[in-house]
């Protein structure tokens, strides 16, 4: 993900899967300031909560083992969840686990988007289970190399079954209940994963932009963000395409000048970090190239500073003074509207600053997690977004190995072992062929991150369900009245799937079968 997303109190929305420089940075920011604006306008929105709605989640400790695969390793950490009891009927009633991904979890984890506005219906007891490392689930001793060996992807699953046990015993459920995951993004994988790795415990999982399939070189998701620009249904076209092009190629040009134009450059795009170096000119590229994936992986999400409409909108000079403007000072105004929305004064920064940070093994206070998940991308993921095709409209600056360098210099990770990493995580999990049943992948064709996922059946019971102009993790976020057809279908379609499941399980109750 990436260098900003301090809390996220609202429906995980995946902040950025991004490895960490700045590109990774102002995702992340991004994610968060969304999740915020959604947590505190909910009720501004018309959102009704139903009855008992003024009841606040409980919060929870559970004690986890640090390194759950060696049974001689008694050390231990607490980890956070959180609780909401207004809806569940008990008796036989199902849960509704919410895994938590690289960010803090907070009390609107189980009371905002789904699966809390899914509860109601079926009398479900809502938890979420914030991801060790991350938050306030954070081992002590600090994030050094040797902690940060118990922090992986199948850590987090064997604490979701450990705490599956605890918590059942906790609250007495019925050892019929159904258990089902909810997860997005890197959490959306997780959910998935936990049905795949653990049937007998896990129900059914509903994964909501899921990137599955980790990959070294992501070169796909600036494709993604090169279509959408285009896509008339979302306020693109061929003309601001060309646009973020043409600003893309004004700033490096700039660049190359120097001198006073390199200087007047860093003030109009706010770059904090000087511009003399090949690397923190990739850091400020890498970061407008993040402004504009922004724009697109969040469109239309209540809470983000610009959508792909009012980006274009921008680049070509809105207003009717389109002779007056260009795409570059369209570039300069985006950011200033994205920095002022997050309360930020920086885009960018050096690159030395950037590692200072991410060497740092003091947990920050915020939650962010910024070092924990680049560690996670060198060791399982990648995730690494290039553009080096002839589609890709920005710069071909970050490229791979400046990224790959990071786990090089804050890790002393190699390039190889990183495509290792990647390599066995596929392997392990299956990448896009997982085999895992009873899973509902739920993806927008807005969205990046849709190309690393499930966007087609595999078969009866692996179902998916692709989103028109849907971006990442949309589908959990709270009800508006402004949500597009294809979003209420969609959240319709996920009711039905729930209903389908809850149902097969009421009848394996009657058998005896579970």
């Amino acid at each position: 993900m990436t260098v900003w997303l301090a809390r996220w109190l609202g429906p995980l929305l995946l902040v950025s899967l991004w490895g960490l420089s700045a590109p990774a940075s102002l995702l992340r920011r991004l994610g968060e300031h969304i999740q915020q604006f959604q947590e505190s306008s909910a009720q501004g929105l018309g959102l009704s909560l139903g009855p008992g709605a003024a009841a606040l989640p409980k919060v929870g400790w559970l004690e986890q083992l640090l390194d759950p695969f060696n049974v001689s390793d008694r050390r231990s950490f607490l980890q956070r969840y959180w609780v909401n009891e207004q809806h569940w009927v008990g008796e036989d009633g199902p849960i509704f686990l919410h895994l938590g991904g690289e960010g803090s979890l907070g009390p609107g984890s189980v009371m905002r988007g789904h699966p809390a506005a899914l509860a109601p219906a079926w009398g479900a007891l809502v938890i979420s289970l914030e991801h060790r490392f991350y938050g306030l689930s954070i081992p002590a001793g600090g994030l050094e190399m040797a902690q940060l060996r118990f922090l992986s992807s199948r850590h987090a699953l064997a604490d979701v079954v450990s705490a599956r046990l605890a918590l059942s015993r906790l609250f007495n459920v019925s050892s019929s209940s159904p258990w089902i995951c909810f997860g997005g993004s890197y959490a959306g994988s997780l959910a998935a994963w936990a049905r795949l790795k653990f049937p007998h415990l896990i129900f059914a999982s509903v994964a909501s932009s899921a990137p599955v399939r980790a990959v070294l070189d992501f070169s796909e998701y600036n494709d993604v963000v090169s279509r959408s620009l285009m896509s008339t249904a979302i306020g693109g076209s061929l003309e601001c395409r060309a646009a973020v092009s043409a600003a893309f190629a004004e700033v490096e040009r700039r660049l190359r000048l120097g001198g006073a134009a390199q200087a007047a450059l860093r003030s109009e795009l706010s770059a904090c970090g000087t511009l003399g170096s090949a690397e923190n000119q990739a850091e400020l590229l890498g970061a407008l190239q993040a402004l504009v994936g922004g724009a697109v992986q969040y469109d239309g999400q209540a809470g983000a500073p610009l959508s792909v409409r009012q980006l274009c909108g921008l680049l070509l000079g809105g207003g009717g003074n389109r002779s007056h403007s260009t795409p570059y000072c369209g570039l300069r105004r985006a950011v200033q509207i994205v920095l002022h929305s997050l309360g930020q004064k920086c885009l960018s920064f050096s690159r030395a600053e950037t590692v200072a940070q991410l060497r740092s093994t003091e947990p920050q206070l915020s939650g962010v997690g910024d070092r924990q998940w680049l560690y996670q991308t060198c060791t399982e993921f990648g995730f690494y977004v290039t553009c080096g095709n002839p589609r890709c409209p920005f710069s071909q600056l970050p490229a791979l190995p400046s990224q790959l360098d990071l786990c090089e210099k804050v890790f002393g990770l190699s390039a190889l072992s990183v495509a290792q990493a990647v390599a066995q995580t596929n392997s392990y999990y299956g990448g896009q062929t997982p085999g895992a049943n009873q899973v509902l992948f739920v993806n927008g064709d807005t969205d990046p991150w849709h190309v690393l996922s499930v966007t087609q059946a595999l078969g009866s019971s692996e179902s998916a369900l692709l989103i028109r102009t849907g971006s990442h993790c949309l589908d959990m976020a709270p009800e508006r009245p402004s949500d597009s057809p294809s979003l209420r279908l969609g959240r319709q379609n996920i009711f039905q799937q729930l209903q389908t499941w809850l149902k097969l399980a009421k009848e394996s109750q009657v058998k005896g079968e579970v």
